[in-house]
C-alpha cells in the first residue's frame, strides 16, 4: 500500500495545498523532515511503568507512515507520587528507560524523530492512591480539585501541605535528571508537560496556586517562577543544543473554560520568561484549533504564542476530525459524505492558518490513532482512505495479537 500511495496523484478537489506541511524545519539541533507531529496520548497500559513491545510497534508504524516528530506518551518523572495511576508510563529507573530507548531507536530507524514527554500530575493524583498510599500528593498549595465530569468545577479542597522549598528543589532536580537521561538515551529532544492542570500548571493557575512566597503572586509571570527554574535546570543538564519543547494550555481537566491569561500582554509575561529560560518550541494545547484565543483577533493560542515570542509553535486540537466532535464516534467517512467534507474543511482551515504563519507544526492525535499512515495518506490527497476515529481507536492502536503474552504468563 505504501508504494502505491507514493505514486497517487493528489486530487485537488478534496485536498488543500498541503505542500508546506512537508517542508523541513529546524528546532535548535533538531532537523524535522516535515511539520506533522504525533502528540502524547496516554494508554494506561504500562505495567510497572514499562510500555512493552506492542508500543515499539505502535510508534514505529506512525513513523513509517510519514510522521516527522513523535512525542512519547506522558511519562512520570522519578518522584513516587508523579503518576496518577499505577499503570502509567515512567521515565526513570532501569527497565522503563531501557524500554523508552528501544522505542526511540525504532522510531529513528523508521526515519522520524522522537522526544519523551516529562510529566508530574501533582494534586491530580487522588489522595491515598496505591501503591504509595502513605505519601501525600504534591502541589503548590496542596489543593485538590475533582476532575470535571461535565458539571461545574468543584471547589478546591485542602488535601496536603503546600510544597516546601526543599520539595520544590527536589522536583526541579528530578526533572533535570530526566532531561539528562533523555539525551543519554539518544532522544532528539524533550517535552515538558505543563498543561491541563497538572503539577507545573498548578503553579501557573491562580486557582491552585495561592502561595504568598516567591512562587506565587497576583501575576502569571510571578507564578511562572517554578516553571522557569525547572526549564533552566533541564537546559543545564541536557546541554545548550538539546531541544526543549514546552506544552501548556489555558484549559484544565477540572475546568475546560479555565484561563491562565485574559489578555495577550498577560500571556507574554509568562512566555518571555520561559523563552529566556531555554524553551525552544511551545506546544499550545487547545481543544479546537480554529477557535480564537483572545477577542482582539482570530489568532489561536499557538498563533499568539508565536507572535509574542518569535519561537516555533505547535498547534493541536481536533485536526482532521469532524468539527462538531459530538458524538466522538464519527460514522465511517466513506458512508457519510458530510463527515468527510467536514474533515477536509478542517484541513483547509489548518492550511489557511499555517500558510499565513500562525504556527510551524501541527499535532494530529486522535485521527492518527485510527490512521498510522495519516501523513502519507494526506500527502497523497487520499482523504477518502482515512478511517474515522471512534472511542475504541485508542485501545485498538496497541492491539497486536502476535505480541500477546503466552497464556502461561497472563494474569
Amino acid at each position: 500500500m505504501t508504494e502505491a500511495l507514493d505514486s497517487v496523484r493528489i486530487d485537488e478537489r478534496i485536498a488543500p495545498d498541503l505542500a508546506p506541511l512537508f517542508e523541513p524545519l529546524r528546532v535548535r539541533s533538531l532537523e524535522l523532515k516535515n511539520r506533522i507531529v504525533m502528540p502524547a496520548m496516554g494508554h494506561g497500559k504500562a505495567r510497572g511503568g514499562v510500555l512493552g513491545p506492542s508500543f515499539a510497534r505502535y510508534y514505529r508504524l506512525r513513523a513509517e507512515g510519514g510522521t516527522g516528530l513523535l512525542i512519547g506518551e506522558a511519562a512520570a518523572v522519578g518522584d513516587p507520587v508523579a503518576p496518577a495511576e499505577p499503570d502509567q508510563a515512567h521515565f526513570h529507573s532501569l527497565w522503563p528507560l531501557t524500554d523508552w530507548q528501544h522505542i526511540a531507536r525504532q522510531v529513528q530507524e523508521a526515519g522520524a524523530k522522537m522526544i519523551p514527554q516529562l510529566w508530574h500530575v501533582g494534586m491530580i493524583r487522588k489522595p491515598s492512591s496505591w501503591p504509595f498510599y502513605h505519601l501525600p500528593s504534591k502541589g503548590p498549595s496542596g489543593l485538590y480539585i475533582q476532575p470535571s465530569d461535565g458539571t461545574p468545577m468543584k471547589a478546591p479542597q485542602q488535601y496536603a501541605e503546600p510544597m516546601s522549598q526543599r520539595a520544590i528543589d527536589e522536583i526541579i532536580g528530578i526533572y533535570g535528571q530526566a532531561a539528562e537521561d533523555a539525551r543519554r538515551l539518544g532522544f532528539d529532544g524533550l517535552e515538558i508537560h505543563a498543561a491541563h492542570g497538572y503539577l507545573i500548571d498548578q503553579f501557573l493557575w491562580h486557582v491552585t496556586n495561592r502561595r504568598t512566597d516567591g512562587y506565587g503572586g497576583a501575576t502569571l509571570k510571578a507564578r511562572a517562577r517554578f516553571a522557569v527554574e525547572l526549564v533552566k535546570e533541564c537546559r543545564h543538564r541536557a546541554g545548550r543544543d538539546f531541544p526543549i519543547f514546552f506544552r501548556y494550555s489555558q484549559w484544565k481537566i477540572q475546568d475546560y473554560g479555565a484561563r491562565l491569561a485574559e489578555t495577550p500582554r498577560e500571556l507574554a509575561g509568562m512566555l518571555e520568561a520561559l523563552a529566556d529560560a531555554g524553551v525552544d518550541c511551545f506546544h499550545c494545547s487547545t481543544r479546537r484549533f480554529w477557535e480564537p484565543e483572545f477577542p482582539v483577533s482570530d489568532l489561536n493560542l499557538a498563533g499568539w504564542t508565536k507572535k509574542l515570542t518569535g519561537l516555533p509553535t505547535i498547534t493541536v486540537g481536533s485536526i482532521s476530525l469532524n468539527q462538531e466532535l459530538v458524538p466522538y464516534t464519527i460514522r465511517r467517512l466513506e458512508k457519510d459524505e458530510k463527515a468527510r467534507e467536514a474533515a477536509v474543511t478542517n484541513l483547509d482551515r489548518v492550511m489557511e492558518m499555517f500558510t499565513r504563519g500562525d504556527f510551524d507544526l501541527i499535532a494530529v492525535g486522535r485521527a492518527m490513532l485510527a490512521n498510522p499512515d495519516w501523513a502519507r495518506l494526506v500527502r497523497a490527497g487520499r482523504m477518502d482512505l482515512l478511517k474515522p476515529y471512534d472511542a475504541d481507536s485508542l485501545a485498538r492502536s496497541t492491539d497486536f495479537p502476535d505480541l500477546a503474552a503466552p497464556a502461561s504468563r497472563r494474569q
